[in-house]
C-alpha cells in the first residue's frame, strides 16, 4: 500500500540503510563525539558556507522545541501564524517544555504575516506582557506553500531591526529548496536565520533531526539544553550516519524533487475531474483539494488520505520521495472508476 497521507508514512532510502550498516561494525566515542558526526557538522558548515552549531534529535519536535528554548527565557514569547507547527501539531510540547508562550495571528495562507506581528511589539518593556523575543516560520508553510528568497530576507530584518531571534521550522526544508533551486547559504545564511530545525526523517531517513544554528549567542551553553531536554544521544553515530547518506551526491534535494514532482503530476491529473473543486497548486509535495465525500471510503481504503475539513470535504495529499508515477496513476484510475460506476448508475434508475 501507498498513502497520500503524510510523508512520514514513507519508508528509509536504501542508502541510508546501508550507511547505517557501514558505522555498526566497531566501537566509536558516544554523545557524537565520534568521527562520522563531526564529518557531518563539517558537510553542513559547507551546505551553509558558516561555522554552523549542529546537533542531532529524534524527532522534528523536539528540534524546534529546544532549538527556540536557546533563544528565549520563560517570560518571553516567540511570534508565529496561527498555523505553524509548533502552534497547531506538537501538543503544547512548547509551553511545556519551556514554560514560554506562542503569540499567533490569524493568517489566510500559513505564512508569517509581518503587518500582523507588529502589534506584539506593543509588549515590549512592559512588566505585565510577555515580553517577544523571537519569531518562527515553517518553510514550506503547514499549508505546502514556500517562501521566497525575498519573503524570508523580510522576515529576518524585520525581526532582527525589533532584537528578535528568528527560527525556521525545516522539517521538509528539502522540499523548497528543490522547489526554489537555491543553495541552504541563499536561504538561510544570507537571509539571517538564527536557528534552523533541518528535517530528514520524512524525505528519506529513519528517524532523525539536526537543529543548525547559526547564531553565535545562541550557541553559547547549548550543549546542556541538549542534555537537559533528554535529546543528547548516546548513539549519535546512527542519526549521522543517515545524514552522512543524505547529504552526499545532493541526496536530499533528488529526493525533495521526485515528491514534488510527483506532486505536481497528481495535482495535472486532478484538473482533469469536473467533480474535484478547489485543487491547490502545490509549491513543494502537499496539495489541497476539495472531492465529494462518497468517494472516501473507496478510495482511502488503497490510498490513504487526510481529511482537512469533513464538512467540505477538503482532504490533503502528500507525496514522497518513494512515490511513483504508477501510484499516481493508479490513484488517478480508481477515481475514473468510481465516476464511471456513479454515472452508469445513474442511467440505470428507473423513475415513476
Amino acid at each position: 500500500m501507498k498513502m497520500f497521507l503524510s510523508d512520514n508514512v514513507s519508508g528509509v532510502h536504501k542508502n541510508v540503510l546501508e550507511e547505517l550498516s557501514k558505522v555498526n561494525v566497531e566501537h566509536v566515542n558516544p554523545y557524537s563525539d565520534d568521527m562520522y558526526s563531526k564529518e557531518v557538522k563539517d558537510k553542513f558548515c559547507k551546505l551553509f558556507n558558516k561555522d554552523v552549531d549542529v546537533y542531532f534529535t529524534t524527532t522534528g519536535t523536539s528540534a524546534n522545541v529546544i532549538g527556540i528554548s536557546g533563544m528565549i527565557n520563560s517570560y518571553e514569547g516567540v511570534i508565529c501564524s496561527e498555523d505553524t507547527h509548533i502552534n497547531v501539531d506538537e501538543c503544547g510540547a512548547f509551553e511545556k517544555f519551556l514554560g514560554a508562550k506562542i503569540l499567533y495571528f490569524e493568517t489566510q495562507d500559513g505564512k508569517f504575516d509581518i503587518n500582523k506581528a507588529k502589534r506584539f511589539l506593543e509588549y515590549k518593556g512592559s512588566k505585565h506582557k510577555i515580553q517577544p523575543k523571537a519569531v518562527a516560520f515553517s518553510q514550506p508553510t503547514e499549508t505546502g506553500t514556500v517562501y521566497s528568497i525575498e519573503e524570508i530576507k523580510a522576515i529576518c530584518d524585520f525581526a532582527h531591526s525589533n532584537d528578535l531571534l528568528v527560527h525556521m521550522d525545516g522539517a521538509r526544508i528539502s522540499n523548497a529548496i528543490a522547489h526554489l533551486n537555491v543553495s541552504l547559504e541563499d536561504m538561510v545564511t544570507k537571509t539571517g536565520v538564527d536557528v534552523l530545525s533541518f528535517g530528514g526523517t520524512k524525505n528519506g531517513m529513519m528517524m532523525g533531526e539536526a537543529i543548525i544554528i547559526l547564531n553565535d549567542e545562541v550557541k553559547k551553553d547549548f550543549l546542556f539544553k541538549m542534555k537537559q531536554a533528554m535529546q543528547l544521544v548516546s548513539k549519535g553515530r546512527f542519526i549521522a550516519a543517515q545524514f552522512r547518506a543524505y547529504l552526499t551526491n545532493n541526496l536530499w534535494v533528488q529526493n525533495a524533487k521526485r515528491a514534488n514532482e510527483m506532486a505536481l503530476l497528481l495535482y495535472e491529473n486532478l484538473l482533469e475531474f469536473d467533480d474535484i473543486r478547489d485543487v491547490s497548486k502545490p509549491d513543494a509535495n502537499i496539495l489541497f483539494a476539495k472531492i465529494p465525500k462518497a468517494w472516501n471510503d473507496k478510495l482511502i481504503r488503497d490510498y490513504p488520505y487526510y481529511i482537512v475539513n469533513e464538512e467540505t470535504n477538503e482532504v490533503r495529499f502528500v507525496t514522497s520521495f518513494d512515490t511513483t508515477e504508477n501510484d499516481i496513476n493508479d490513484f488517478v484510475s480508481k477515481i475514473g472508476k468510481i465516476i464511471d460506476l456513479n454515472h452508469s448508475f445513474k442511467k440505470n434508475i428507473v423513475y415513476n
